[in-house]
This record gives C-alpha cells, structure tokens and sequence, in this order.
C-alpha cells in the first residue's frame, strides 16, 4: 500500500474520532474528561512520565519530579542525582529511550539551556522533542507538533514557572486534524535516515 493512502486512511479514522468526542485519547465510552485549557479543549491523559537532567537542574528536577507525583504521574528517574558533573547527552539518551520503548508515555530532560538535550532525544527513533522556553512554545508543541519529549533551560526558569510548564505540557493532547500529515511527514524524514 502506498504511504500517501495510509496517510489517507489515518486522517479519516482520526476525523472519525473527533467527530465521535474520543479527544485526548479516553475510550469513546469513558467518562468525558473536564476542560482545562482556555480553548477548552480537553486534558490529555498521560500517567508515566520520565525525567532526567544534567548536574546544572537537580533541584529543578528534583522539584519537577515532586510537583508531578503529587498530582498523580507516575515519575520514572533517568539521573542525576548529584553536583558531580555528568555529560547531558547520556541522561537525555537515557530518556528518551524510555519514551521510545514504551516505558513511558513522555519524557522531560532539562539542562543549562535545553538546547543540546533536544538534539540528542531527536536522534533517538520516534522521539519528537521539543524545546520550548514559554507556555506559548509548550502548547504549540504538543497541540501542533504532537511533542513526546519536553527540554527546557533549568536555570533559565524559576521552580514554579518549570512546574507550571511541565504540567501544561503533560496535560495539552495534540489537537490532530490538520496536523497529522506534517507529524506523518516529520516522522517519515526520520525513515530516510541510513
């Protein structure tokens, strides 16, 4: 079958979906899930998460990882733990991959500026990670770009404002539609790679 007619059927089933209320993911016959969001669109349902962080952000993470557990995620550790420093590109790996296995649903990983632990997740299979600094960037990520890993500058935020972050990003769903077939095309690119 030719890739374009997959893309084709994906669109239907996902317009199928809409139009039937199965937005965020909950089963069609689910309870629907509370608005939360000022479009009043509604929260999406992830419950394990993966954080991890250089030796630059452990309280932030530490602080992210408390904040999370508290509202009910389930929060897998990736490291570090301590001052000692570390290299971010193995800790970014590290959750990444826990992402792309399954393991978890998303995945967090903070260092100085959130810019190189982007790069080493986007070279992990399936991983669209998103580099974001506002909650403008957060949303767009995840109701555009259907982002399934968050990097962020720990030291460029204050503790509540990376809290506020991290829970918006986990609790915007991707908003489909229209956006499908650039997720298809962003995630064909990757195909092409030898």
């Amino acid at each position: 079958m030719a890739e374009i007619d997959i893309d084709k059927i994906v669109d239907a089933v996902v317009d199928q979906i809409v139009a039937k209320g199965n937005i965020g993911g909950a089963p069609l016959d689910a309870a629907p899930v509370p608005p939360v969001l000022g479009s009043g669109a509604f929260k999406d349902q992830v419950r394990r998460v993966a954080i991890g962080c250089d030796h630059t952000c452990v309280s932030s993470k530490n602080g992210i990882k408390a904040y999370l557990e508290a509202l009910g995620y389930v929060v897998t550790d990736a490291g570090c733990d301590g001052s000692e420093k570390v290299d971010y590109p193995d800790i970014a790996a590290a959750v990444a991959r826990k992402v792309a296995s399954g393991q978890c649903e998303r995945g967090i990983m903070l260092d100085g500026a959130g810019i190189g632990s982007s790069m080493v997740c986007n070279k992990v299979r399936g991983i669209r990670a998103a580099l974001c600094y506002d909650i403008r960037t957060i949303v767009n990520s995840r109701e555009h770009n259907n982002a399934n890993v968050l990097t962020l500058g720990g030291p460029l935020h204050g503790s509540g404002e990376l809290c506020e972050m991290a829970r918006l990003w986990l609790e915007t769903p991707f908003a489909g539609g229209r956006h499908w077939p650039r997720v298809n095309k962003l995630m064909a690119t990757e195909r092409e790679r030898k």
